[in-house]
């Protein structure tokens, strides 16, 4: 790899900027002053220091991120906030994006990486990774609607895989449910709700395969994966 980078990819700035770092001599490659910036270097090998302190790369970032209502889902948009703008300078990156997409309504779970390998198998219909959601339900969802889930409604002309109702809560015109998927067509839940004569008020994701949505995370803060969460969904 490129030594610029290299130290655009540690995130000291951008490849224009790490250049006039390494003019200045302010980079170092295994002890000794480096100012070409087309020197290659083994990330996994050599050690760069910039100013005396060394630098880790990294190739790949995971963050999980508690989407709120009224971002979109999308790396740019000319219109409204995305999901991007609620990262801070040092950790933003070009090549982030989400994992799948949540209404701009809805909120919840999201992952966000640049490894577009593990977002490939998350999202791949073959691997039918679960996608749970809790809903705010106008109407009484009932055992009928439940067994409808199960054996899957038709949408956009096929029918859709079963999925999983669990009532939690029923009042006199509402419903507290929670929804397991195993696919993501556009606005599922919502549809197969209104099929059954009700209407979603309140969405949000609370689970996407192993990985779960944590308690003590705010809405629109994000925070890495631990090891044991990458070694979850990467199974």
């Amino acid at each position: 790899m490129r030594l610029d980078k290299f130290l655009a990819e540690v995130g000291l700035g951008s490849r224009k900027e790490v250049k006039q770092l390494i003019k200045k001599g302010n980079v170092s490659v295994n002890q000794q002053i480096e100012k070409s910036d087309k020197c290659q270097i083994d990330p996994a090998k050599d050690v760069v220091t910039f100013l005396g302190e060394d630098l880790t790369y990294q190739e790949f970032y995971y963050y999980l991120l508690h989407k709120p209502a009224g971002v979109v889902s999308a790396t740019e948009d000319n219109r409204d906030r995305t999901v991007m703008d609620l990262f801070s300078p040092q950790d933003l990156r070009s090549d982030l994006f989400p994992v799948g997409r949540l209404d701009k309504d809805t909120e919840g779970l999201l992952l966000i990486t640049n490894d577009g390998k593990l977002a490939h198998e998350l999202l791949s219909p073959k691997k039918h990774v679960e996608k749970e959601y809790l809903a705010e339900v106008a109407g009484v969802m009932t055992t009928e609607d439940q067994e409808q889930f199960k054996k899957g409604v038709q949408l956009d002309g096929e029918r859709t895989l079963p999925a999983e109702l669990m009532i939690d809560e029923t009042a006199q015109d509402t419903s507290l449910v929670r929804i397991i998927l195993h696919e993501g067509k556009f606005h599922q839940v919502k549809r197969m709700v209104k099929i059954c004569g009700k209407e979603v008020t309140y969405l949000k994701r609370i689970r996407m395969g192993a990985l779960s949505l944590p308690d003590d995370l705010a809405k629109g803060a994000y925070r890495a994966l631990t090891k044991e969460e990458l070694q979850q969904i990467k199974g």
